[in-house]
């Protein structure tokens, strides 16, 4: 399987410790992806006007894709993803090998950490610990393990195929908790953003802490295939792909594809994204794909049909546009 035995060699050493990882692993981890990320084919992602890698994703044409919704530190879902086959669309394999072979690519729209309403409850307790200063640290050793080997495991996928595996940036990428960017504090169960953000100060200082904050700001914003688009979130309003390419430049863009509300998107903003990105496509055969807010089944859809959101927290789910037809949301979003 080439590379493939490897890297899941590396996944399992991180998954199997049942803890936080080591600094310097961790240091190490986000060194490399960021290398990745920094020099990135033109081809496959367009450098902005300071030559620094662009915020959009242009996918290989004609081989199956898969996507994932948020991950939210689901490290099962990103292990399901990759040792799942999808023979109805085209991968008769594991995706993982199929990904090695060039057969198929993978499309992840972010959220990485913070795990959600499955572990509200240690959420809870994370935070009598953070009060405590963190003077025993159970609950949050067990959010941030499964947060940062999420981390770790994207890193892994990235660096060993870097044109067939790309994670975009959403709204949780905010290891500072900062304010500003195209980022705001967060706070859902807790106050998860302070209580992260605190925990990385304190056990992660120094080259952990800043690689994942560089990692999270290399981290493109869309990806277009196809016949269809995939952000993190609904685009607020109609941004042109030089505004994305330069994205580092322009905050309002970032924010813009990652923090948008249900209801609070300009109207027309999936459609003319759709009509920018995929100029040859007649509009009624593209989607554009996104994660963000939860949905209670598979799939919900808005922008009259045009945007399909697939995130559940509480179930394994992949999307998988086709190449060559109309994507159905009932045949083309599976769970796992």
């Amino acid at each position: 399987m080439g590379r493939g035995a490897e890297l899941i060699r590396e996944i399992e050493k991180r998954v199997d410790r049942r803890a936080p990882p080591p600094a310097e692993e961790l240091a190490d981890d986000m060194a490399a992806v960021c290398e990745v990320l920094e020099s990135e084919a033109e081809e496959r992602r367009p450098r902005d006007d300071s030559n620094r890698t662009g915020g959009v994703i242009r996918l290989y044409p004609g081989i199956p894709t898969v996507v994932l919704p948020d991950i939210h530190a689901r490290i099962d879902l990103l292990i399901k993803a990759v040792v799942t086959s999808y023979p109805d669309h085209g991968i008769d394999e594991p995706l993982l090998p199929a990904i090695d072979g060039g057969r198929a690519q993978l499309v992840m729209v972010g959220d990485y950490v913070h795990g959600e309403a499955r572990v509200r409850d240690r959420w809870i307790e994370a935070f009598s610990e953070f009060q405590d200063g963190y003077r025993r640290r159970e609950a949050m050793d067990d959010e941030m393990y499964e947060s940062l080997t999420a981390l770790q495991i994207v890193a892994l996928l990235k660096r060993a195929y870097p044109d067939r595996v790309h994670g975009l940036k959403g709204n949780h990428e905010n290891i500072a908790n900062e304010e500003g960017r195209g980022n705001h504090q967060f706070g859902k169960f807790a106050w998860e953003g302070a209580m992260v953000a605190e925990y990385m100060n304190r056990f992660y200082p120094g080259d952990p802490f800043d690689g994942v904050y560089r990692f999270e700001h290399d981290l493109p914003l869309l990806a277009v295939g196809d016949t269809f688009v995939v952000t993190h979130a609904e685009p607020a309003e109609f941004f042109t792909f030089d505004e994305i390419r330069n994205y580092r430049d322009h905050p309002h863009v970032v924010e813009g594809l990652t923090w948008t509300d249900n209801d609070a998107a300009e109207p027309d903003s999936v459609a003319e994204t759709l009509a920018h990105m995929l100029p040859e496509v007649p509009i009624d055969e593209t989607i554009h794909l996104a994660g963000h807010r939860p949905v209670s089944g598979l799939y919900a859809l808005r922008a009259e049909g045009k945007y399909v959101q697939f995130h559940n927290p509480g179930r394994h789910i992949a999307a998988l546009p086709p190449a060559t037809r109309r994507f159905n949301p009932e045949t083309d979003i599976v769970e796992l």
